[in-house]
C-alpha cells in the first residue's frame, strides 16, 4: 500500500510575473504591468496540480528561509501537499521572471537559488517518501546529479516520469528509467542535439524512444499531444479554449499524466487526461492558482 499516489522531486520559486504588449527583443525596453508575485518552480507546480486534481502527493524540494519560502509552503499545504520532504536553508528561494504577452505566451528566466542546494545526500535522506510513493516525478530546475540519483533510489515497482526542461543531455541511466520521458517541440530538439530531426513530433518520438526512454509524450500546446512506446505512436487532440497565461501549463500536464499513470490508464488515456487539465490551466492566469479540481476538468 502507497502513502503517496505522486512524489515530485523538483523546484520551487517564487514567480514575478509581468504582463507586456510584447515580449523585448534583444536590447529592448518595454512597459509592463504592475508586479505580480505568485507560488510557482516546476516542482512546486506539479505537487499543487496533482493535489488539485485528488492525487495524494508529497513534494521534496528546498526553499530559503525568507518571505518567498514561506508564501510556497503556505501554497502547498493550502493545496493538501505534505510538505515533510520540503527542506528549508541553505540560499534564497529560488526565482522566476516572467513576461506574459496578450496571447498568454510567456518568457521565463529562473534564478535557481535553494533550488541548486537540493542534494543527492537530501534524495537519499528522504527514502521513505520513495518507498512510500507510487509514482515518482521530476524536472531539470535542480542539479542533475540530484534527479540522477533520484533514479537510484526508486523502490521496485515505482514508476519514473521525467520532464527535462530546463533541456539539457542526459545520462543513459536516467533515460533508461523514464516512463514515460516527457518534451515539448524545443526540449526534443535541444536533447536530439546535432542528430538531423526532420518531419514531425512522431519522428523526435521514436528516435527519443530509441535513445531508452521506456515511453516518450510529446506536448504539442494547442494539437494536443503524441505518445509514443513500443505499441506504437498516437496522437491525443487537442481540448479547445481561450488562452489567458500559458504560464505552467506544462506543468499541469505532467502531474496529470503522473497521477493517472499511477491509478493504471494506459498512457494514451492517461495523456488526454492530461490534456484537459492543461487546457483548463491555461483558462486562467498565474500557474499554480489557475490549476483545476477534478470536478472543473470533468465539466471542460
Amino acid at each position: 500500500m502507497y502513502d503517496y499516489d505522486l512524489l515530485v522531486i523538483g523546484s520551487a520559486n517564487a514567480d514575478l510575473v509581468i504582463g507586456v504588449d510584447r515580449r523585448p527583443g534583444p536590447g529592448e525596453t518595454v512597459l509592463g504591468s504592475d508586479l505580480a508575485v505568485h507560488p510557482g518552480g516546476k516542482g512546486a507546480n506539479q505537487a499543487v496540480a496533482a493535489a488539485r486534481l485528488g492525487a495524494r502527493t508529497a513534494l521534496l524540494a528546498r526553499v530559503g528561509d525568507d518571505a518567498h519560502g514561506r508564501l510556497l509552503l503556505d501554497a502547498q499545504r493550502a493545496a493538501g501537499v505534505d510538505t515533510v520532504g520540503v527542506l528549508v536553508g541553505g540560499a534564497p528561494t529560488g526565482v522566476a521572471l516572467i513576461t506574459v504577452d496578450p496571447s498568454g505566451d510567456n518568457s521565463i528566466v529562473v534564478s535557481p537559488g535553494a533550488n541548486g542546494k537540493l542534494t543527492p545526500g537530501d534524495v537519499r535522506a528522504a527514502g521513505s517518501l520513495f518507498h512510500a510513493s507510487r509514482v515518482v516525478s521530476a524536472q531539470l530546475e535542480i542539479p542533475l546529479e540530484t534527479v540522477v540519483e533520484a533514479v537510484r533510489n526508486l523502490a521496485p515497482g515505482t514508476r519514473f516520469v521525467l520532464n527535462p526542461s530546463p533541456p539539457r543531455p542526459l545520462p543513459a541511466e536516467v533515460l533508461a528509467a523514464c516512463d514515460p520521458l516527457i518534451v515539448n517541440e524545443h526540449e526534443a530538439k535541444a536533447i536530439l542535439g546535432d542528430v538531423p530531426v526532420g518531419g514531425g513530433a512522431a519522428d523526435w518520438a521514436r528516435i527519443l524512444l530509441a535513445r531508452g526512454p521506456r515511453s516518450v509524450v510529446v506536448t504539442l500546446g494547442a494539437q494536443g499531444a503524441l505518445v509514443a512506446s513500443a505499441r506504437g505512436v498516437d496522437l491525443v487532440p487537442a481540448v479547445r479554449v481561450d488562452a489567458v497565461d500559458t504560464t505552467g501549463a506544462g506543468d499541469a500536464f505532467t502531474a496529470a499524466l503522473a497521477w493517472r499513470l499511477g491509478q493504471g490508464d494506459a498512457l494514451a488515456d492517461a495523456a488526454a487526461y492530461a490534456v484537459r487539465v492543461g487546457a483548463a490551466a491555461v483558462t486562467r492566469a498565474g500557474a499554480q492558482e489557475a490549476y483545476p479540481t477534478r470536478e472543473e476538468v470533468a465539466a471542460l
